[in-house]
């Protein structure tokens, strides 16, 4: 008897296996990405079953101001060509309605994502960076006080889609994450990152900054705190600056996404965004 293929919300085990096939892929997900996706719209993560078997999955995340994140878009090898991978698409953008929606899509799935009208906004870059420990940092770059979260929150509203305040709450405050900012010489926050522990070393993202010079403070400051660990950082590649940092740093390529959007791409300042924040949620 053919067993039936059908598809439904994961629960935070589910999430956690998703994340297992992701890191199987090559995407070195944060070890507290679970925690942090699941209480940013639970509602948002759907698994694909043959059987009792889980073969696929796909995340689709809604946020406040029409704006939701397509992700962890994964058929297990051994089922692909069988249109699970179309069903779950469908089912993505079918929840996320008349949104906006952004993506990180394999370069050679561009035209596939087209023919659904996405458009290509610009690549992002992996770079894998090993340089030695910092033992000196700016002392304009210090430790994310819980108290001026809503300063933070008011920076970055200018520098994503959709108002994120929950998530950012929750990835700003994780285990063993490193939240640095940057204070300008009028106090105000003037560059902001996390730095999360992955399944190999760190992940640097968001990264953002008024200024390349601000951005290399607080790289060399997030440095100080990995020791000698890799840092992958998703770097967007109009930002020109961040990619001169990236060769100055001696940091190595690993491979790059199309990020794209339907109906189209929203404005925003790429020159202040060095690093982005995660493939899965934008």
């Amino acid at each position: 008897m053919q067993q039936k293929f059908r598809i439904e919300r994961m629960d935070r085990e589910h999430l956690e296996l998703a994340l297992d096939w992701a890191a199987a892929e090559g995407w070195n997900p944060g070890l507290h990405d679970a925690a942090c996706f699941f209480s940013t719209d639970a509602e948002g993560f759907f698994m694909g079953f043959l059987g009792d078997e889980p073969v696929g999955s796909i995340s689709a995340v809604s946020y406040p101001d029409d704006f939701g994140f397509i992700g962890l878009y994964i058929v297990r090898p051994e089922h692909r060509g069988k249109g699970f991978g179309l069903k779950l698409w469908h089912t993505a953008v079918d929840h996320l309605g008349e949104r906006t929606i952004g993506l990180d899509g394999v370069i050679e799935r561009q035209s596939s994502y087209a023919r659904s009208g996405f458009v290509t906004a610009h690549r992002n870059v992996r770079f894998e960076w090993t340089g030695p420990a910092v033992t000196e940092t700016d002392p304009a770059v210090q430790r994310l006080d819980p108290a001026d979260f809503g300063e933070l929150l008011a920076y970055d509203a200018a520098l994503f889609p959709g108002m994120r305040d929950d998530f950012l709450r929750v990835w700003m405050g994780q285990p063993s994450g490193v939240g640095l900012t940057y204070r300008s010489d009028d106090g105000g926050i003037a560059g902001y990152g996390l730095l999360r522990p992955c399944r190999v070393g760190y992940k640097l993202g968001p990264w953002f900054a008024d200024t390349a010079r601000i951005a290399e403070d607080l790289l060399k400051a997030f440095r100080h705190h990995a020791g000698a660990a890799p840092i992958f950082i998703d770097v967007p590649e109009p930002n020109t600056a961040a990619l001169r940092l990236a060769t100055v740093h001696g940091m190595r390529r690993v491979f790059e996404t199309a990020r794209m959007y339907t109906p189209r791409a929203p404005a925003l300042p790429l020159e202040r965004t060095f690093g982005i924040t995660t493939y899965e949620l934008g």
